[in-house]
């Protein structure tokens, strides 16, 4: 058998009958450092070894045997996820890796993680009363920290991959007809905040792209335009401009002249406001919101979806959550024939199929206007 050579690792049985790899990691501090690995079988020893090798030569981290599954998914939420990811999302993380993942499979050993763990980890979060869909985020998260040690070579499989999600309901897009999205702007009409919800109705802003909007460097009325450059959230308390969702989010649209007229109408009494407010007026400090509170101050979005439920409740109409005006505003579109590469720009998604999902839920009016062409194309009716 050839001898291996230095620093390739070396091969035993021990006296036990169990199998051992040594692998070496160099000098450090004056000494030589080793890495032991231990197995039933030889080639068990043997994959933990060229895994070894294969993460020093890339200058990834070795893993411990011994290291915990907990211990990995913090240093995976401080290293990795922290700097990447936006505040609200690394909240939500840390949530879900600290009420869930840590109680449910914190203590297994990252080697060892597998499929059936994270089985079991989701069989008994529904069990405890939690809702599919929850059980769901709490393997995505898992599945994307996972991702990560498989980049850095400190696992072989994905086990959260490997496990069978519960079946979650598709949530239904609500198609807004013409007559509902006029009943819904009636509904809003002389509100303070109309012209927001006729923003996110006319152009479908998300609701942070919205508030994050400034006068001067954002909404252009003479050209009929709006940029979005940012997005406003609230984080433990704090607010914090950040960069749009994602690079297509970034954009220019153009506005139907009724959406400028209703931002004309909202800044003049916006401008009213400024006065009564007087020396307590705090528009300037936060860059000159379009959409704001009474003395200029930031506008939560728990705020503004609790103002647009109640008005729907007192024009008698169905209750949406906010964001339903977005999903609105492209099931408009699609009635309208607009193309859906032209939806896409306005709206800002990232992918084209995002778009075209909401495209195949269009209004009624649309599927019968559908029909009535196919009926003339083959049959000749009108």
């Amino acid at each position: 058998m050839t001898k291996r050579g230095n620093s390739e690792g070396s091969i035993y049985q021990r006296k036990d009958g169990r199998w051992a790899a040594s692998a070496d990691l160099g000098y450090a501090g004056g000494r030589r450092r080793r890495k032991a690995f231990y197995g039933r079988t030889r080639k068990e020893v043997a994959d933990k070894l060229v895994t070894a090798l294969r993460a020093r030569q890339q200058g990834l981290p070795i893993l411990s045997e011994r290291q915990t599954t907990g211990a990995f998914l913090e240093s995976w939420l401080r290293d990795s996820a922290a700097p990447k990811v936006r505040p609200k999302s690394l909240v939500r993380y840390e949530g879900i890796v600290r009420l869930y993942l840590l109680p449910a499979i914190g203590h297994i050993p990252l080697a060892k993680l597998s499929p059936s763990h994270v089985q079991k980890m989701m069989n008994d979060a529904l069990a405890a009363g939690a809702s599919r869909q929850s059980a769901c985020h709490h393997r995505a998260v898992l599945r994307t920290a996972l991702n990560v040690a498989l980049r850095w070579g400190m696992v072989s499989r994905n086990a959260a991959s490997l496990a069978e999600p519960p079946r979650v309901p598709e949530r239904e897009v609500r198609a807004l007809g013409v007559a509902d999205a006029r009943a819904l702007l009636a509904a809003v009409e002389g509100d303070r905040l109309e012209a927001l919800f006729t923003v996110a109705l006319g152009v479908g802003l998300r609701q942070g792209e919205a508030l994050g909007l400034r006068w001067g460097s954002d909404v252009d009325l003479e050209a009929g335009t709006l940029a979005v450059q940012r997005a406003l959230q609230r984080v433990g308390g704090a607010w914090l401009f950040l960069e749009p969702k994602t690079a297509r989010s970034r954009r220019t649209v153009t506005l139907p002249q009724p959406v400028v007229a209703a931002l004309r109408e909202h800044r003049g009494r916006q401008l009213q406001e400024r006065l009564r407010a007087g020396a307590a007026w705090e528009g300037e400090k936060w860059g000159g919101l379009v959409f704001c509170g009474e003395i200029g101050e930031p506008l939560s979005g728990f705020h503004v979806s609790r103002r647009f439920r109640s008005l729907l409740a007192l024009a008698g109409l169905p209750s949406m959550r906010y964001h339903e005006l977005r999903h609105g505003a492209a099931s408009l579109m699609a009635a309208q024939g607009v193309p859906a590469r032209v939806a896409m720009e306005v709206l800002g998604h990232a992918q084209i199929s995002t778009t075209l999902n909401i495209y195949t839920h269009v209004a009624p009016e649309l599927q019968r206007d559908a029909a009535e062409r196919m009926a003339a194309a083959l049959w000749g009716e009108s």
